[in-house]
C-alpha cells in the first residue's frame, strides 16, 4: 500500500491526512472513522490483522454517526423486531456486515466481538456477509454491539428475527455434511474396492481379501444411513402418498446394493458393491447441491432488498428539531429529512423543490432520475442531491420494497403447471423403470443367476430419473432468478410459457405507454427562451401536471419570481411578473376575443387579453417503450394499442410508437371483449397495463403483465410484475422465457434420450452399477449445468421497418 492511499480502507488520502498510531508506528489514514477504527484495533491487541489480511478494509464509517445509530436499537421498542430471546436467557441477533473482504475480516471481526463484556459466541459467514451474535442481555445490548462493531471499521444492519430461522442456511449446512460425508466415503470404498479389484490379477490372501471386504462396509455404511437418508424420508413420504417419486427407484437401488454386498460380506464370498453405493450416492448428492444453489441464488434478491432496506430515519419534531429513529418507527404522514447520499426510509412524497434520486435496484437503469416538490419517493431509493424533506405515505409491509419481496415468496412458493406436469411424467418414467428391473431380475435369472443382481443394479441406477425431474425445476428456477435481477417479478411461473408462446401484446397507454409527466415540444413567440422564463414563474406556483411540465422545461433559464398570484379553477393562473400582469391557461379563459389559429389544447401566455406565446405539450413516452415495442414486433409478436382515452392522443401516440392497430375510446368491457376475439382466433395474447381499469383485461389475458408503479389491483391481476418504469424489460423478459422453453426441451430430450441408449445395456450386463451411478449423475450434472445457460446470451433482435399507423375497425 503507497503513501498516497489510506493505510486502513485503501481509499485516497486527502491533503491533510490524519495519522493513526498501531504498535507504536504511525500510518496516514484518509479520516477520523478510519484513524478510530485502527486505533480500536490496536488497543484490543489485534493489531496482527493488518498482517494477515488479502485486502484493504473498506472506509470506517464516522465514530459520531455510527454512535447515534447504535444509540437507536437500544430501544426496546425497535430492538424487539431483530432480537430473539433463548430460553437459557440470552438474546440472539443476526447482523449484516458490510465490508468483508477477505478471512482476516473474519478472525477480526469474531475476536473483536468475543472481546465485548456479556458477548458468549459470534459467528461470521464471510460468503453471506452475515454475523450471528449470542449475548446476555443483562451485561449489553444490541447497541453496543453494533457500535463495538463500528469501532473496528464495520458497518453492520441488524436483519429481521424472523432471518433467525433461515431454512436455506440449515438446509446448506446439512447438505454439505452429508455431501462431505458421501465424498469421504466413496474416496476410501473407491480405494478398497481397487485393492480388490488389483488382488482377483494378483496374489492377494484370503484374510487381506476379507479386511478390504470389511473396510469397505464400515466407510460405506454411513453414507448409506447418513449421507443417503434424503432419498429415504423421500422414497417414504412418496410411498405414503400413493406415487411414485424419483426418489423411489434411488431408495430402492441403494438398499438392495448395500444390503446384497453385506450379505457377500458376512459370508466371505462373491462381488461386493460398497463402492458402488458410495459413488451412487456421492454423485447424485452432488447434483442436488448444484440444484440447492441455483435455488437459493434464486431468493438471494431477498437479502438485496434487506440490505437497501433503510433502519434509520431523521424524524422532524413539531418543533423543528430533528431525532434520529428506526425506519420500523415510522408512521404515515410523519416529515423526515433525508441527507445526501442515504436512502429514503419509507415510501413518501417529497416536499422539497427538487432533487435527483438513485433507483437502480428498482428499476435497474443506473442513470439518476429527477424528482420534483410532489413526486413520489421509494423507500430504499438513495438522495443524491440533499437533504431533502418528504411526508411518508406508506411504512412496513406496504412499501414497495415489501411488496417486490413478496412477489419474489409467491413465485417461489408456487408449483408452476410445467413443473408438476414433469412431476407427473417422472412418476410414470418411476413406474416403468421398476418393472424393467423386475424383468430384468427374471430374465437373468433365468439365463444366467449369478449376474442377476447386477444387472438388475444397473437398471435399477442408470435408469434412475433423476435428470428427468430435474428438467422443468432446474429451468424454471434459474429463469427465476434471471427474470429477478433483471427487474421483472415473475408472479405465476406459468406465465414463462405463454411469454414465450405469445403471439400479440395488447398495450393500455396512459400510465403503460406513457408517463404521468407531460412534456413540451413546441414554444410558439418572438423571444422563446424569455417567453418560457415568464411563464414557468407562474406555472411554479401550481401542482398541476401542465404547469409542472413547463416548470421543468424552463429549468436551464435564469430564474423569474411570480407576485400576486390567483389560480381560476380548472382554467389557469394569474399573476404579475417583471411588472406585467399575465395569465397562463387555457386559451379560451386567456385569451380575450377570437382565439384565431390558437389550437384548443395550446396553453397560452397572455397579456391584456392578447396572447405572448403558446406552448403545445403531450404525454411523455416511458423510457424504453419505442425499443421493447420495436424489439417484441422483431420477435413476432403483433403490436396492438387499446386506450380510453381520446381519438387524437391515440392516434398520435401510435405514430409515435409505430403501432399499426389502434382503438380509442375504449372501455374496459371493449379491452376484454377484444382479447376474447383474439383468444378466440388461436392468438396467445399478453396484456401490459397499471390502472384500476386495466384490472379486468389484465385477468382476461393469457399472460397479464402489470407495472409496479400502477395500481394495486393492477398488480394483483398481474402474472408478472415490471418494476420501475422501464418497459425495455420487458422485450429482454420475453427473450429469456423463450430460452427457458428451448433449454427446457433440451433437458427433456436428453434425459430420455439418456436412458434410452443405457438402459438397454444395463439389462444386458455391460454397465456395472458403480459405472451406472457415475452415468447417472453426470446425466443429472448436464440438466443444472445446461440450465444455467439461460440469460447468459439473450440475443437482441434488430427493429423491424416501422409500419404506418391505422386505425382498427370498430
Amino acid at each position: 500500500m503507497t503513501a498516497a492511499a489510506c493505510w486502513h480502507c485503501g481509499e485516497p488520502l486527502p491533503a491533510d491526512a490524519p495519522l493513526a498510531v498501531v504498535e507504536g508506528v504511525a500510518h496516514p489514514v484518509c479520516c477520523h472513522g478510519c484513524r478510530a477504527a485502527a486505533e480500536w484495533i490496536d488497543q484490543l491487541g489485534l493489531a496482527a490483522y493488518y498482517r494477515v489480511r488479502s485486502a484493504p478494509s473498506a472506509q470506517a464509517p464516522d465514530p459520531q454517526e455510527a454512535q447515534r445509530s447504535a444509540q437507536v436499537w437500544q430501544r426496546p421498542e425497535l430492538a424487539r423486531h431483530v432480537v430473539r430471546t433463548l430460553d437459557a436467557g440470552r438474546s440472539e441477533a443476526l447482523l449484516l456486515v458490510d465490508g468483508i473482504r477477505c478471512a482476516a475480516c473474519v478472525w477480526l471481526i469474531e475476536r473483536a466481538l468475543g472481546a465485548a463484556p456479556g458477548v458468549v459466541s459470534v459467528q461470521v459467514n464471510a460468503a453471506a456477509q452475515r454475523a450471528r451474535v449470542l449475548w446476555e442481555p443483562a451485561r449489553t445490548d444490541l447497541g453496543a454491539i453494533l457500535a463495538a462493531l463500528a469501532h473496528t471499521g464495520y458497518r453492520a444492519l441488524p436483519l429481521d428475527a424472523a432471518s433467525l430461522d433461515d431454512a436455506r442456511r440449515r438446509e446448506a449446512h446439512a447438505a454439505l455434511k452429508r455431501l462431505v460425508v458421501a465424498g469421504f466415503g466413496a474416496m476410501q470404498a473407491m480405494m478398497y474396492a481397487s485393492a480388490l479389484y488389483l488382488g482377483a490379477f494378483t496374489t492377494m490372501d484370503a484374510a487381506t481379501r476379507e479386511a478390504m471386504r470389511w473396510l469397505g462396509l464400515l466407510v460405506a455404511t454411513p453414507v448409506v444411513f447418513y449421507s443417503a437418508q434424503p432419498f429415504f424420508a423421500g422414497a417414504w413420504r412418496a410411498l405414503r402418498a400413493r406415487r411414485l417419486g424419483m426418489d423411489v427407484p434411488v431408495a430402492l437401488a441403494v438398499a438392495l446394493i448395500y444390503a446384497a454386498s453385506v450379505v457377500e460380506a458376512l459370508r466371505g464370498s462373491g462381488e461386493v458393491y460398497f463402492d458402488s453405493v458410495s459413488m451412487f450416492v456421492f454423485f447424485l448428492l452432488v447434483g442436488r447441491h448444484l440444484e440447492m444453489r441455483a435455488r437459493h441464488r434464486a431468493a438471494g434478491l431477498v437479502d438485496a432488498m434487506a440490505r437497501v432496506a433503510p433502519a434509520y430515519a431523521e424524524r422532524l419534531r413539531a418543533d423543528g428539531t430533528i431525532e434520529r429513529i428506526g425506519a420500523l418507527e415510522l408512521a404515515c404522514g410523519e416529515r423526515v429529512q433525508v441527507a445526501e447520499g442515504e436512502r429514503v426510509p419509507a415510501d413518501a412524497v417529497l416536499e422539497s423543490a427538487a432533487c435527483r434520486v438513485d433507483e437502480s435496484l428498482l428499476s435497474g437503469e443506473s442513470a439518476p432520475v429527477s424528482k420534483t416538490r410532489g413526486d413520489a419517493l421509494t423507500g430504499g431509493s438513495v438522495v443524491l442531491e440533499g437533504p431533502v424533506l418528504a411526508r411518508v405515505t406508506r411504512v412496513g409491509a406496504d412499501t414497495a420494497l415489501a411488496a417486490i419481496a413478496a412477489l419474489v415468496a409467491r413465485a417461489q412458493s408456487e408449483r408452476p403447471r410445467l413443473a408438476r406436469a414433469g412431476e407427473r411424467a417422472a412418476a410414470a418414467f418411476v413406474a416403468r423403470v421398476l418393472a424393467l428391473a423386475t424383468l430384468c431380475a427374471l430374465g437373468w435369472s433365468v439365463v444366467d443367476p449369478a449376474r442377476a443382481l447386477t444387472a438388475t443394479l444397473a437398471v435399477l441406477v442408470v435408469s434412475c430419473p433423476c435428470a428427468f425431474a430435474l428438467a422443468v425445476p432446474a429451468a424454471l428456477t434459474r429463469a427465476l432468478a434471471v427474470l429477478a435481477a433483471r427487474g421483472v417479478f415473475v408472479v405465476h411461473t406459468d406465465a414463462i410459457e405463454g411469454l414465450a408462446r405469445a403471439t400479440h401484446a395488447v398495450f393500455d397507454k396512459t400510465g403503460t405507454l406513457t408517463a404521468a409527466e407531460l412534456e413540451l415540444v413546441q414554444v410558439q413567440a418572438a423571444d422563446r427562451d424569455a417567453a418560457l422564463a415568464t411563464g414557468a414563474a407562474l406555472a411554479r406556483t401550481s401542482h398541476h401536471p401542465v404547469a409542472q411540465a413547463l416548470a421543468r422545461a424552463a429549468q436551464h433559464l435564469p430564474l423569474r419570481t411570480a407576485s400576486e398570484v390567483r389560480a381560476a379553477a380548472g382554467s389557469g393562473i394569474e399573476g404579475v411578473v417583471d411588472g406585467r400582469r399575465l395569465r397562463l391557461g387555457q386559451p379560451r379563459w386567456a385569451i380575450d376575443g377570437d382565439l384565431g389559429a390558437v389550437d384548443d389544447d395550446a396553453v397560452v401566455l397572455a397579456q391584456d387579453g392578447r396572447p405572448v406565446a403558446t406552448f403545445a405539450l403531450r404525454e411523455r413516452l416511458r423510457p424504453g417503450a419505442r425499443a421493447a415495442l420495436d424489439a417484441l414486433r422483431a420477435d413476432g409478436v403483433a403490436i396492438e394499442l387499446a386506450s380510453g382515452d381520446a381519438q387524437a392522443r391515440v392516434e398520435a401516440l401510435a405514430q409515435r410508437l409505430g403501432v399499426a392497430v389502434w382503438r380509442a375510446r375504449q372501455s374496459p368491457e371493449a379491452k376484454l371483449e377484444r382479447l376474447r376475439t383474439l383468444r378466440a382466433g388461436g392468438a396467445c395474447v399478453v396484456a401490459v397495463g397499471d390502472g384500476i381499469n386495466d384490472a379486468p383485461v389484465l385477468a382476461g389475458a393469457d399472460v397479464a403483465i402489470a407495472l409496479a408503479c400502477g395500481s394495486e389491483l393492477a398488480r394483483a391481476s398481474g402474472d408478472i410484475v415490471l418494476d420501475g418504469a422501464h418497459l425495455a424489460a420487458l422485450a429482454q423478459a420475453r427473450a429469456v422465457a423463450r430460452q427457458t422453453m428451448t433449454v427446457l426441451r433440451q433437458n427433456q430430450r436428453w434425459a430420455l434420450a439418456y436412458n434410452l441408449a443405457v438402459v438397454p445395456l444395463g439389462a444386458l450386463g455391460f454397465v456395472p452399477p458403480w459405472l451406472a451411478a457415475i452415468g447417472m449423475s453426470a446425466s443429472s450434472l448436464v440438466v443444472i449445468l445446461n440450465a444455467l445457460r439461460i440469460g447468459r446470451t439473450v440475443p437482441t433482435p434488430a427493429p423491424p421497418a416501422t409500419p404506418a399507423p391505422r386505425r382498427a375497425a370498430a
